[in-house]
């Protein structure tokens, strides 16, 4: 992933909090500089609005419109008048139309702050056991966030490493990302993000941006939901494996028929033949932990739609492991009919690995049902909490 400009790690809720953060992600991060939640919040770059106008090529006017504002950084404004900032301080995000609503970041995580004061997870409150760390990209225009709670986790059978549960959330300034939150974990043994573990939900810089502590007290609630209901997909994916000697394509090539570029199937297939009981055998859960390995570590794009088209296919691999398969098995099929001869004969090595292929698919689909009952349940849950 695109290194961010800037990370800045935090953990508690504000300076009276006497939280450290978890000695496994201490050393995943290796940094002494940790602030609160609230300090690294208020160290973000706020924006607001000031008048724009266009210049006249025929007269060299400028004439001033008020159907669009530009919305700037008000520190650098101020540094690039007394020019203490230098020459490439610049001040300006972007230029919206006058519908664009600025929503700052003490807007939206402020009443999250009183959130976590109130909320507690086994009679601790959640602002003595948050952390983690926030990404900003493009001069503070972009910020990217994980928080994550210190006891909320996922214990694996014959693991002492844990899943610890939280959310994701992030903005920009540029247009491109309404403010949102999904529910999100971090696999302790291997630093692996699992993301979009709940649906995204926004909210657009557009008119009023409504009860943000309402907002974070739904959100923060649907958790504890995650995480009773991650373990039983997890079980139930380890339970579903690939004989990857019954089918005509290794590893790699599984990754690379669910459209991961090459350098991430590689990438997950390393990690995912190198955590398996039987190399030769991986279970769903084995294959989705690569992938995730992979995105984590290795993707060289950054956060963003690219992204999260990947993160929704390796979390199929895990919530749907039938439509992973169909995928896969579709993809081959096209490839094997585009090796058709002009007599329409598809060569006997494709259609015996097809029938191998339709093989896995069957013992999917025999377990798909209580896939989808549990996600039914999930979502019927979430929809409860909500209410």
């Amino acid at each position: 992933m695109t290194d961010p400009d800037q990370t800045c790690v935090f953990a508690g809720v504000d300076g009276r909090t006497d939280t450290e953060l978890p000695r496994w992600f201490a050393q995943q991060v290796a940094t002494d500089d940790v602030t609160s939640f609230a300090e690294a919040i208020r160290s973000l770059p706020q924006a607001t609005e000031t008048r724009v106008a266009y210049r006249n090529p025929y007269t060299e006017e400028w004439v001033t419109t008020e159907r669009f504002n530009a919305v700037v950084e008000p520190g650098r404004l101020r540094a690039r008048a007394d020019d203490s900032g230098g020459p490439d301080v610049d001040p300006l995000f972007h230029v919206p139309t006058d519908s664009y609503a600025i929503i700052n970041p003490t807007d939206v995580y402020a009443p999250l702050e009183d959130v976590l004061r109130e909320e507690a997870i086994g009679g601790t409150p959640l602002g003595e056991v948050v952390f983690g760390e926030m990404r900003t990209y493009r001069d503070g225009g972009e910020v990217h966030m994980d928080l994550m709670f210190d006891g909320l986790s996922v214990d694996l059978p014959e693991r002492d490493s844990p899943i610890t549960m939280g959310i994701t959330s992030g903005y920009d300034f540029f247009g491109g990302h309404a403010v949102y939150v999904e529910g999100f974990a971090r696999d302790t043994r291997c630093a692996n993000s699992i993301r979009q573990l709940t649906d995204r939900e926004t909210v657009k810089h557009v008119g009023d941006v409504g009860d943000f502590q309402g907002w974070w007290e739904e959100r923060l609630g649907q958790l504890g939901l995650v995480a009773d209901d991650l373990l039983a997909f997890i079980e139930d994916a380890s339970e579903i494996t690939v004989a990857f000697t019954d089918i005509p394509f290794d590893v790699t090539e599984f990754y690379e028929l669910l459209e991961f570029p090459s350098y991430i199937a590689e990438q997950a297939a390393r990690d995912a033949r190198s955590n398996a009981v039987d190399p030769f055998e991986v279970d769903m859960w084995t294959l989705h932990s690569g992938a995730t390995y992979a995105l984590t570590h290795h993707f060289r794009g950054k956060e963003g739609s690219a992204l999260d088209q990947y993160v929704r296919t390796a979390n199929d691999i895990l919530f749907n492991p039938e439509a992973t398969v169909d995928q896969v098995e579709q993809t081959y099929e096209q490839r094997a009919e585009a090796e058709t001869d002009d007599e329409g004969q598809t060569g006997l090595e494709s259609q015996t690995a097809l029938a191998q292929i339709e093989q896995v698919s069957q013992a999917v689909r025999a377990k798909a049902d209580q896939f989808e009952e549990r996600e039914a349940t999930l979502r019927e849950r979430f929809a409860q909490a909500e209410q």
